[in-house]
């Protein structure tokens, strides 16, 4: 069954050198590549006189250097995060001392899902001490000099995501929500698939049709590419529940099934990805489970899941 998506792997950009996507938008890719990263995270400078940073990126002194380089004097006065995942967050105390703009983004004291400490896809990769200066809620306006954009919350991937629309000019810093290199992780319980598929309708009928990610290249079209992704999850759906009505009976099994040819490297994401869809199921009482969530729990269609 096909995904229903396009995906582009192929990025033109050189580590250190910033890459121009309009007029007062320019592009830095952190040298962090990686199964989950692609090539590196974005980190997108915004604005011509007062500069908005958007993700700063990991723990990188050669990158907090790029940034300031490309940033030429100009003052930084505003650093927004889309989300607390450490290759995204970690860079931006550093950069707040270098600079003293302020943080922006969703505070996790707002959020109940996931912690550093219980989260199944690893301990290191969400930082929960990070409390921005300014609080953001969705719909709020930053603004700068010459530059401002209105915050979406957007929960799914990860509980405090935001994406920022630029006003004005019909583009969406998507963060980890929409990419076009790979389908986004959503790995409870920091990612709920309930959340991620009400975020991506948020998207729909809004006016940015171009869309700059976290991760990979720029999203032209970007309606229809928020289109696929939501095809993409409800096929993925269904055919966790035929193979659940099949007698696949834990997610560990699901996956061997859905995912027979998959890099190792990606084998922990696949039985997570499959755990997030099991999980709404349950929300849906489309299938029963016993026990907490996990990848060995005992797996029954409901009666509703065996009628479909």
């Amino acid at each position: 069954m096909s995904s229903g998506i396009e995906f582009k792997t192929s990025m033109s950009f050189r580590y250190g050198e910033a890459a121009g996507l309009g007029p007062g938008v320019v592009r830095l890719v952190a040298e962090n590549p990686g199964p989950f990263t692609f090539k590196g995270t974005n980190t997108y400078i915004v604005g011509s006189t007062e500069l908005a940073v958007i993700d700063p990126g990991p723990d990188d002194e050669k990158h907090i250097g790029d940034i300031l380089r490309v940033a030429a004097g100009r003052p930084i006065t505003h650093i927004l995060i889309t989300h607390t995942h450490r290759d995204h967050v970690d860079n931006a105390a550093a950069l707040k001392a270098a600079t003293g703009a302020l943080t922006a983004g969703y505070s996790r004291s707002n959020v109940s899902r996931g912690t550093i400490a219980s989260s199944p896809s690893g301990t290191e990769f969400v930082d929960i001490e990070f409390a921005p200066d300014i609080e953001l809620a969705h719909g709020d306006v930053l603004s700068g000099a010459d530059w401002s954009m209105t915050a979406l919350h957007t929960p799914g991937h990860a509980p405090d995501h935001i994406c920022y629309a630029l006003d004005g000019r019909e583009i969406l810093f998507s963060g980890d929500h929409v990419m076009a290199w790979n389908t986004t992780v959503v790995a409870p319980p920091e990612g709920r698939m309930a959340d991620y598929l009400t975020s991506l309708q948020i998207l729909l009928g809004r006016p940015e049709r171009t869309y700059l990610p976290g991760h990979g290249g720029r999203i032209e079209d970007a309606q229809r590419m928020v289109k696929a992704y939501l095809l993409h999850r409800r096929w993925r759906e269904q055919a966790i529940v035929a193979a659940i009505r099949d007698g696949r009976s834990t997610v560990r099994e699901v996956a061997e099934l859905i995912y027979d040819s998959l890099d190792p490297k990606l084998h922990n994401a696949a039985l997570l990805s499959v755990m997030a869809h099991v999980e709404h199921l349950i929300e849906r009482e489309m299938v029963t489970a016993a026990g907490a969530l996990s990848f060995d729990q005992r797996l029954a269609p409901s009666g509703a899941a065996r009628s479909t």
